[in-house]
């Protein structure tokens, strides 16, 4: 079996290595040779372990090329070259979360004919589209929730574990190159976003777009948010959460609060890991490097494999439930808010607050008040809230911004149990 590798980049070189250092191995395991035999890539580069090309058209014009490996990034490029490698009825591997998330619908018509792997595109070497694909496919899918980027999770790990600020964490992160010159794709929530809608089209047959869901960053968090944490027994994560409420899916990307008992909370560092309930299995786990070269050529290889073994499911997302779920509207999330506030020390700020949120039907579980420096004027508070909806909460957050007593910008927070 021939591959053509379009995007000699870090992973692209590593799915090279893999094929040519495994040979044997891989051989074995599908009774088939995988051998890539040319790759895609803007310049040459002299380590290159097969032939380089810069003209797309050249590999698709070949007619030996059994299996394609789309690794370019990217969303409008790539869909259009994977669409012309499907309308000829051939297979292709990618590891593309972007480009499914805005055009998985399309992509699943056009590959009904042809094998379609897309292992990588989540948390890397974790085989989580096998698993719910296969593994829980007796299973009614009632949550998931994964710490879906390595790169917020290794930045909140720092802050929690050596009491570092964001923007020293974020360098450390950066330093160590774990997080790009520019990371907004990681910290402000839209990769975990991406691979979030990726697992729920397989889990629900939701068909959504990264705009119709909340998704949010961890670029807002500080110090004063880890030591109320920490009081209270939480640790700070950055979740993706998908689950069924009122026979609706419920989406949703954010830093949450969540008890340190929790399996998910004891997830530091670059690590990925996804908790997926079942109906029948209950809550199963599933930990392992979610990012990196060689993490992601695992997965990638391993589509190859299932391939060579003329292993393809039915349908390319694997949803046979005749039922089509509806995404919720973000308004009607219901769960427990965390508010910090920084406010002039005065009487009767905390009964104005109070007051506000009795008027949007908000409910206190948990207050405290930070001590303050001396000669400070002002305190920093911090609430968590009973269940609530999300507008009720948006409504008082833009009622608290008009208040004179308020200092600085309000942060919130969601508690995940």
């Amino acid at each position: 079996m021939k591959i053509a590798i379009l995007g000699y980049g870090t992973v692209g070189s590593a799915v090279a290595k893999t094929l040519l250092d495994n040979q044997e191995l891989i051989k074995a395991r599908c009774d088939e040779e995988i051998i890539p035999v040319i790759s895609l890539a803007r310049t040459q580069k002299n380590d290159a372990l097969i032939p380089i090309v810069n003209d797309v058209d050249t590999i698709l014009n070949r007619d030996d090329i059994d299996v394609f490996v789309e690794l370019m990034g990217g969303v409008e490029f790539p869909f259009e070259v994977i669409s012309k490698i499907l309308k000829k009825k051939k297979a292709v591997v990618t590891a593309n979360k972007a480009l499914l998330a805005y055009y998985g619908c399309e992509l699943e018509k056009l590959a009904k004919n042809s094998a379609f792997g897309y292992e990588a595109s989540v948390a890397g070497g974790i085989p989580i589209i096998k698993i719910l694909k296969e593994g829980l496919s007796a299973n009614n899918i009632l949550s998931i929730k994964g710490i879906l980027n390595g790169t917020s999770n290794y930045i909140l790990s720092k802050m929690d574990l050596e009491g570092l600020s964001f923007h020293e964490a974020l360098k450390k992160a950066q330093d160590l190159g774990y997080a790009e010159a520019d990371p907004t794709f990681d910290i402000e929530g839209f990769d975990a976003a991406y691979k979030l809608l990726i697992l729920a089209n397989i889990a629900y047959g939701l068909k959504a777009k990264p705009e119709e869901i909340l998704i949010e960053g961890i670029s807002k968090i500080g110090k004063e948010d880890i030591y109320f944490a920490k009081e209270f027994d939480y640790v700070i994560k950055h979740l993706g959460i998908a689950k069924i409420q009122n026979k609706k899916i419920e989406l949703r990307v954010h830093p949450v609060l969540i008890n340190k008992n929790k399996m998910l909370a004891k997830v530091d560092g670059v690590m990925n890991a996804i908790s997926i309930f079942g109906d029948i299995l209950g809550e199963s786990l599933y930990y392992g490097a979610g990012a990196g070269g060689m993490a992601t050529a695992s997965a990638v290889v391993a589509d190859l494999i299932d391939i060579a073994r003329k292993e393809k499911s039915s349908a390319m997302f694997g949803y046979l439930n005749s039922t089509s779920y509806q995404l919720l509207d973000k308004e009607k999330i219901n769960t427990q808010y965390y508010l910090r506030l920084k406010v002039l020390d005065k009487i009767g700020v905390l009964s104005k607050i109070t007051q506000l949120m009795s008027d949007h039907q908000i409910s206190i579980d948990i207050f405290l008040q930070k001590p303050k420096k001396e000669n400070d004027d002002c305190s920093i508070v911090f609430f968590i809230t009973h269940k609530t909806y999300e507008n009720n909460i948006q409504f008082l957050i833009e009622k608290l911004k008009k208040q004179d007593f308020i200092q600085d910008e309000i942060f919130m927070m969601r508690i995940e149990d």
